[in-house]
This record gives C-alpha cells, sequence and structure tokens, in this order.
C-alpha cells in the first residue's frame, strides 16, 4: 500500500513561490490536501494534487479550537486515512500531530529526501531561494541540513 502524503497550508504555497513544487510529485506522484488549504493556495493547482472532503466536521471542529481551520483540516484528514504522513512546519501543527501520533515531515526533510533519491542535484540553491520567502532557517540547520544531504 503506498503511502498518502497530506500537505498542510505551508508547503504547497512556499514551494510554489520559489518554483520548486515539482518536487513534491517527483518525490511522492499525489499530494493530498484539503479545501480549506487550498483556499490559501494563490497558485495554479497541479492535477496531481488530490482534494480531499473530511469526513468527520466534528473532529475538525474540536482540533480548530487549538489549530486554524486550515490546520485542521490537515489534520483530520490525516485522522481518517490510513498510511499517511503530515507535511507540516508549525511548532503548534506539529504538537497537535504528536498528540494523535501521525507521522509527519516538513520542507526541509522533503529537500534532504529529494537529493538523497537523485530528484535534485543540490540542496543549497534551493535553501537560498526559500530565504527569499518567509521561511525562516538558522545558519546552524542549514549547515545541518546540507551535511545530512551529503553537501
Amino acid at each position: 500500500m503506498r503511502k498518502i502524503i497530506i500537505s498542510d497550508s505551508n508547503c504547497l504555497p512556499i514551494l510554489s513561490e520559489i518554483g520548486e513544487l515539482d518536487i513534491l510529485y517527483k518525490l511522492y506522484g499525489q499530494v493530498y490536501t484539503t479545501s480549506e488549504i487550498l483556499n490559501k493556495f494563490t497558485g495554479e493547482i497541479p492535477s496531481w494534487i488530490i482534494v480531499e472532503t473530511i469526513t468527520d466536521s466534528i473532529r475538525q471542529s474540536i482540533i480548530e479550537l487549538k489549530l486554524a481551520k486550515e490546520e485542521s483540516s490537515a489534520i483530520a484528514l490525516a485522522l481518517q486515512s490510513s498510511n499517511c504522513t503530515l507535511i507540516i512546519e508549525k511548532p503548534n501543527v506539529i504538537i497537535v500531530a504528536q498528540k494523535f501520533n501521525l507521522p509527519f515531515i516538513g520542507i526541509l526533510e522533503i529537500l534532504i529526501n529529494a537529493k538523497l533519491n537523485g530528484i535534485i542535484t543540490a540542496i543549497k540553491p534551493i535553501l537560498e531561494k526559500l530565504t527569499t520567502t518567509n521561511y525562516q532557517i538558522s545558519k546552524e540547520l542549514e549547515l545541518f541540513i546540507l551535511k545530512e544531504a551529503n553537501e
């Protein structure tokens, strides 16, 4: 059974803004999300991004007591899906995902996986593009990422 990858509201716009959205397609084939998340996405939506509907709106409403509607929808979608991994970045969303024992990754881990799987040739240029967005990365973390990616 293939793993389902669910993106939150940060990953898609950031990778789209720097012209690297196709990394997700090359790594995972399809990426799932919700209409609440896509409402925040201003770019053209590729056909490999699948929009799913939340079946348990009560659960999502309860999660919304802790998180924004978009992030709540990603967590709710993960809870109704089996064999999934969330793409999340925000610390408060990570805390909720951990409480539900949901596996997750972030953009930087995606970049490492892309490099190690030969999808991209170098991470450093992408990290430089990330700094032109609102994505924050410390110099120490950048050095760690480059080391993990054998750069």
